[in-house]
């Protein structure tokens, strides 16, 4: 059956209505959503926002046990939140825990005693800021050691006045490294001579709470305790020790590193005046740690110096007379804290006990005995080495003395043979000389006999007079020189250097040994020969040369050869001047040869075999050489004896003066005959 038309305009109409409202509780539902969601999201920003607020982390030093830290150290807490506004999360710790947190970043600010500070100024960075200090007392006199024994006990008679009288007692302490429970007390033993940490006293460490201490001594367990000042009037005000069961050891007369011998001096009536064994130091320091900003420090130290008086070490029983009121104040200087540890050799400064001598013996011991091994060996052979050579030069010094001894025992045995083998050639050569004399004896004989014959017969001029006594003076001096040669050549005398002419030296010996021969001896001088020198002694020279000579007279007249002339030649070879002289005799076997030069060894019957030896000896003392050689058969045969002497520059002003030569006489000797009539 077909729908009305009315139905279909109604149910469409209906259908648009639920529609449109659908979309209105949907449109609805969304906003409340959107506004609950922003509600949800303010609501943890707010708790982000409270949960990221700062929170100041202070670390505080337990000394005695928990709750008696957080006694004295909440109330700081408190304060501190109320002045910065922010929370303050106090942590109670003892000496290790404390250093640990440091360590682990989880601390903003710590109060500790005045050695542990410095001990997290050396590793930390820890910074202080300000000093607890009595309220009118000086904050670097505060904390100090007492040094307690038994009232009753041995020292019943005669209490000690002195640390050092305690040497070798039993020690109890809270802990090695508590500042005032335990370096103080040792840094003061120490100057008075007694070394607790190399075993002066037997140690018994307790451990916290400090009470321990206290409670060892009084049950006997050990003889002396060593406890923070002011904490023995504590505990006697609170009935921990009985009053006057323990006696406090006096401090030094003087002070020492700067820190007042005395205790705290009372400030107010009714102040309780603390008894103390050391010199006091710093107080507690307050010290900000690398966590704290700058800014939050500032804010600490200002709400620190702001802060009313308040209780340092408070009774047991609150009493309120007995409060030590105590003041933040500006830092202290802590040298004085530095130096005891310095002394003790404890952290920070724990690295001068390893790097002390001893120390370093014991760590290393076994090098150090290897090195002083070494060294004394060491020391042991460059003593050896120096015996040895003190004992050598001491061989050579007398080596070398008597080597020159020897040296200078040989040239006066050379300069003897040498006079020996001069006076051996004018032995030879006296025939020579009665010769030369017999020339000028003879013309002066003429003379005398032709003058005679003129004055008998009355023909003697002035004229011719004096012609005569001229030429016999002449011969005078002619006799007068040949003998000075002859005595030139035999007396012994120093020798002297100076320039030679090598033709004049030969001139001379051939004058001396011609006798009147001009046949016997051939004189060959190479081209320029007149202009040459050599340095030397001219008498040695011409020993040499006369020497040569001889021997070659001697062998012409044992071969039966006289009647061959003797050649002296000057020339030069290998730029040296060579001085030869070649006979005709027959040749040397190469036995005869090699022996030729050895002293006392000779041919001749009657020789001495030194003259060789002696001229080889002159000729290497003037830098050259004497040398022989056979010449051969189809040369002529004979012997060459050289003589090589190193050139010199020419002087011819300082050469040598010859002796007349032969032919000169002869000249003269035929003028003053046809003079004289003869």
């Amino acid at each position: 059956m077909p729908r009305h038309p009315f139905f279909s305009i109604t149910a469409h109409w209906l259908i648009s209505a639920a529609m449109q409202a659908l979309r209105h509780v949907v449109c609805w539902v969304g906003k409340a959503l959107v506004l609950w969601q922003c509600a949800l999201g303010m609501q943890a920003q707010a708790a982000d926002h409270e949960a990221m607020a700062p929170v100041v982390r202070l670390g505080a030093l337990s000394v005695v046990d928990e709750a008696d830290a957080l006694r004295r150290w909440q109330p700081l807490a408190q304060y501190l939140q109320t002045a910065l506004g922010l929370p303050v999360a106090l942590q109670v710790h003892d000496l290790a825990a404390l250093e640990h947190a440091v360590a682990q970043g989880t601390l903003d600010f710590v109060v500790t005693n005045p050695g542990q500070y410095v001990l997290l100024e050396a590793r930390y960075g820890a910074t202080r800021i300000a000093t607890l200090s009595a309220a009118q007392g000086n904050p670097a006199h505060v904390v100090g050691s007492a040094v307690v024994v038994r009232a009753q006990g041995d020292f019943a008679q005669a209490l000690p006045t002195a640390l050092e009288q305690l040497r070798g007692l039993r020690l109890a302490a809270v802990a090695q490294d508590a500042f005032g429970g335990y370096q103080l007390a040792a840094a003061a033993w120490l100057r008075q001579g007694v070394d607790l940490q190399n075993g002066a006293m037997p140690h018994l460490f307790t451990g916290y709470p400090m009470q321990r201490v206290a409670q060892a001594v009084l049950s006997g367990q050990a003889d002396v305790g060593i406890v923070r000042t002011c904490l023995l009037e504590q505990w006697e005000r609170d009935g921990v020790v009985p009053l006057g069961a323990l006696y406090v050891v006096p401090a030094a007369a003087s002070a020492q590193e700067g820190a007042a011998p005395d205790a705290v001096p009372e400030t107010a009536p009714g102040m309780h005046v603390c008894r103390s064994s050391t010199p006091l130091y710093p107080g507690w320091a307050f010290a900000a740690l690398p966590a704290a900003a700058p800014e939050r420090s500032r804010q600490v130290l200002l709400a620190l110096l702001n802060q009313p008086a308040q209780p340092v070490a408070r009774a047991a029983a609150m009493d309120a007379e007995l409060e030590v009121p105590g003041v933040w104040s500006v830092p202290a200087d802590y040298h004085a804290v530095h130096d005891v540890l310095r002394q003790l050799q404890v952290p920070p400064y724990a690295f001068l006990r390893d790097t002390s001598m001893p120390a370093l013996l014991r760590r290393h011991w076994g090098w150090v005995a290897a090195v002083l091994g070494v060294l004394l060996v060491g020391a042991a052979y460059l003593l050896h080495v120096e015996v040895l050579v003190k004992r050598r030069t001491a061989q050579l010094t007398h080596s070398l003395q008597e080597r020159e001894r020897l040296a200078r025992q040989n040239a006066q045995h050379q300069e003897a043979l040498g006079h020996l083998s001069r006076l051996s050639i004018l032995g030879e050569l006296s025939a020579m000389l009665a010769h030369e004399l017999n020339h000028p004896l003879a013309t002066i004989s003429n003379y005398a006999a032709g003058l005679r014959r003129r004055v008998a017969q009355g023909q003697l001029t002035p004229q011719a007079l004096e012609q005569a006594l001229e030429d016999i003076a002449q011969e005078s001096e002619r006799a007068a020189r040949v003998i000075g040669s002859v005595r030139a050549l035999a007396r012994k005398r120093v020798p002297e250097r100076r320039p030679v002419a090598p033709l004049v030296l030969a001139q001379q010996a051939l004058d001396l040994l011609r006798g009147g021969q001009h046949t016997e001896i051939q004189l060959h001088s190479a081209c320029g020969a007149e202009h040459w020198r050599v340095q030397g002694d001219a008498q040695q020279l011409l020993q040499v040369l006369l020497n040569l000579l001889q021997n070659a007279r001697d062998v012409h007249r044992q071969c039966g050869c006289e009647g061959q002339a003797i050649e002296l030649e000057i020339a030069t070879e290998d730029g040296q001047l060579a001085l030869a002289v070649r006979d005709h005799g027959p040749p040397l076997s190469p036995e005869a040869l090699a022996q030729l030069f050895t002293p006392f060894h000779t041919t001749k019957p009657d020789g001495l075999g030194l003259g060789l030896s002696i001229s080889r000896g002159i000729a290497e003392a003037h830098g050259g050489a004497l040398r022989a050689c056979t010449v051969a058969a189809q040369d002529g045969g004979g012997m060459r004896m050289v003589l090589l002497l190193p050139l010199a520059d020419a002087d011819p002003a300082s050469a040598m003066t010859p002796v007349l030569t032969t032919l000169a006489y002869e000249r003269r000797y035929l003028t003053a005959l046809h003079s004289c009539g003869g």
